[in-house]
């Protein structure tokens, strides 16, 4: 199948060259051909994904051939015009494989050996000891949001009860909005940057905030629909952070922060085992 797609595809292809792709198929199966160098069909038939239309086939195969053309030409170029000494890449290639290599055996190493458990105590003290780098650049929510159409029965019952904080009347809500709603997304349980409330309503947060009256925002969507945001809780920009916005970033800063004392330490560590067995000597 992919084979008779590739042959569609040359085909087509003909029409765009100057000389005619089919006429290399029958010489090892040759698609084009940049002074000595050969693109086969094996290699052109690896690149086109199956179950694309001939029209994207035919596309995405000009596309590998003209980049596999401007590769070999740029190579050729460089082979004739850079001299003998410009040309050697050997110490280039020997300190990206010492990098590489150092690379792997770093990330080896710490996979072995890293502690990727942190404690909630860790984060809270984390957080205390930083608290100056954790004030908000944008306020943080905990809000509920729906989208529904304007004409929806249960649009009163839906904006009075979205903003249900005992838990029996959060189910009745909750149920009464997913049965009408086109979207509904809560996030009364987690912070979130006011950024992504707004994204909702398709709008920026100035202008969510704007719109805001007793944490209620409502607006349409200009598509015959609206859209219904509770917003239970708000911290001010310029304010510290809850810790539980922080957590993850946080837990990746410690994570980090021990990688790079086994780094340090298996550095230290190399460097004395080489002194004691006298393999590295400074003169």
């Amino acid at each position: 199948m992919r084979r008779s797609l590739v042959l569609l595809v040359l085909t087509a292809l003909s029409v765009c060259a100057c000389k005619s792709v089919s006429s290399y198929m029958h010489d090892g199966e040759v698609v084009a051909k940049v002074g000595k160098h050969k693109l086969y069909a094996a290699e052109l038939e690896e690149f086109i994904p199956g179950g694309v239309s001939t029209e994207d086939s035919t596309r995405l195969a000009l596309q590998y051939i003209n980049n596999w053309a401007s590769d070999r030409l740029f190579m050729d170029m460089a082979e004739s015009e850079l001299t003998k000494g410009e040309k050697d890449l050997s110490r280039e290639i020997e300190a990206y494989r010492s990098s590489l290599l150092k690379y792997r055996y770093e990330q080896k190493y710490i996979n072995q050996r890293l502690d990727t458990a942190v404690a909630r105590q860790q984060i809270e003290q984390y957080y205390e000891a930083h608290a100056e780098n954790f004030r908000l650049v944008r306020p943080v929510v905990k809000a509920r949001f729906v989208r529904l159409s304007k004409d929806s029965p249960n649009l009163s019952a839906v904006r009075r009860n979205l903003s249900a904080q005992e838990d029996d009347d959060m189910v009745v809500s909750d149920s009464l909005t997913y049965a009408s709603a086109l979207r509904y997304t809560d996030y009364g349980q987690r912070w979130i940057d006011i950024a992504v409330l707004a994204r909702e309503f398709e709008i920026d947060y100035l202008s969510l905030q704007s719109a805001m009256k007793n944490g209620l925002v409502e607006l349409p969507d200009g598509k015959g629909n609206i859209g219904i945001a509770y917003v239970s809780e708000m911290i001010k920009a310029g304010e510290p952070g809850p810790v539980e916005y922080y957590e993850d970033q946080i837990r990746e800063t410690i994570l980090s922060t021990r990688k790079q004392t086994l780094l340090s330490g298996l550095e230290r560590e190399l460097i004395e085992k080489a002194r004691k067995q006298e393999n590295f000597v400074i003169y």
